[in-house]
């Protein structure tokens, strides 16, 4: 009996030292990534543009939207922002809102190779004028991605936002981006280009063409650390060779001009 308390103490120990073993490697161990995850995003920029061309008519927007992944690749989201151009081009009687919807799946591939591929609506809230076309719009689009390089096709299933530029339906319009998001090293910046292609199905010649290609080159930072963790700031000069005659609003303004654009956005 002496050896009993000796017995009980070591056993004490050894139950301890267990248990601290197990509370470390569970410390170390990296949580399982959820099944579900919801993010939202927010962002101000100087102006929107909406593969190449203006969608405020140089002034600024405000925009946002939720999206929802499931671990097994599938998603969903929406966002939003404010826009003139069905006004300034006198399509609507009035009309300040782009709202999207959206779904697909992504996944991967070999090494550092992504796909995506989905359905986008575009909803254009309000009444188009006698005689013309509502602007929403439906797509479906394939993407790739390679470490900092991708390249996403966009196929139109109708009246590409309402423009028939000779009178002719414009479903089948598609358009191919090309974009690549380098790091500079551990600085959190990266620069960011992009070339865009756009064939708008019965466009027309001269006046009447609207298809174009357009492209943009900036920079982006992401702060570390601080109270603006996480915030993204950037800016990029963008062009195109699309045609002014039919880019150019009724209050005379040329929504294909180069522009410098400027943002500072969340995900969150």
């Amino acid at each position: 009996m002496r050896y009993l308390p000796k017995a009980l103490l070591a056993a004490a120990i050894v139950s301890s030292a267990v248990q601290s073993t197990v509370a470390l490697a569970q410390a170390a161990a990296p949580a399982a990534a959820p099944d579900h995850t919801v993010t939202g995003n927010v962002g101000l920029y100087s102006e929107y543009l909406f593969r190449g061309i203006a969608q405020t008519a140089g002034k600024p927007a405000l925009q946002g939207g939720f999206d929802y992944a499931h671990s097994s690749g599938f998603y969903l989201g929406t966002w939003a922002t404010n826009i003139s151009w069905l006004g300034d081009f006198g399509a609507y009687t009035k009309s300040s809102l782009e709202w999207d919807f959206y779904g697909g799946y992504k996944g991967a591939f070999a090494d550092d190779w992504t796909y995506d591929v989905g359905l986008l609506y575009y909803y254009y809230p309000g009444t188009a004028n006698p005689g013309l076309i509502k602007a929403d719009t439906f797509e479906g689009y394939v993407g790739i991605g390679w470490k900092f390089l991708s390249a996403k096709l966009s196929y139109n299933f109708d009246d590409y936002f309402g423009a028939r530029p000779i009178g002719e339906e414009t479903k089948g319009t598609w358009y191919l981006d090309l974009g690549a998001t380098y790091p500079l090293g551990d600085s959190g910046a990266s620069l960011v280009a992009h070339y865009g292609i756009l064939d708008v199905k019965n466009d027309g010649t001269g006046s009447t063409e609207s298809s174009y290609e357009d492209w943009k080159l900036g920079l982006a930072y992401t702060i570390p650390d601080g109270f603006m963790k996480g915030v993204e700031v950037g800016a990029y000069y963008s062009g195109n060779n699309a045609k002014e005659g039919f880019y150019t609003d009724l209050t005379g303004y040329n929504t294909a001009k180069d522009v410098v654009v400027a943002y500072v956005k969340k995900t969150f």
